[in-house]
């Protein structure tokens, strides 16, 4: 009886644990943030940074689709979450929203940076 107490406590401590860890919603490669799928990830100028707020809204988001969080998505160190004006939720960098570039067809492609002087590859 006492063993099977040790292991259940054992086995919930261990839960435990593995829901205290979550994955980041981007990672760095070649010196910029890529999302899950390894896509480039872009920040836009005229986001205010910490406003918990996007203005790339309708047509800019089609070309510029947000990092969209789950519903169960909580802040992550320097990583943020804000909603979007359809009620979704968007991660963010450092207060900065977080997007991908419709024109980036592959892993590596940063061809969004620079795009109309107001669009930055993220950086961590």
């Amino acid at each position: 009886m006492k063993f099977l107490s040790i292991a259940f406590l054992t086995a919930v401590l261990l839960g435990g644990c593995a829901s205290m860890t979550s994955k980041h919603p981007a990672t760095v490669a070649d010196g910029v943030l890529v999302g899950p799928s390894g896509m480039t990830l872009y920040t836009f100028d005229r986001d205010t940074a910490g406003s918990g707020k996007s203005v790339c809204n309708g047509p800019c988001a089609t070309n510029w689709p947000p990092l969209i969080a789950t519903p169960t998505a909580q802040p992550l160190g320097e990583y943020t979450l804000i909603t979007r004006d359809d009620g979704s939720r968007q991660w963010a960098m450092k207060g900065k929203p977080l997007y991908y570039w419709i024109k980036d067809s592959k892993p590596g492609d940063k061809t969004g940076d620079g795009v109309q002087n107001v669009w930055r590859v993220a950086k961590p």
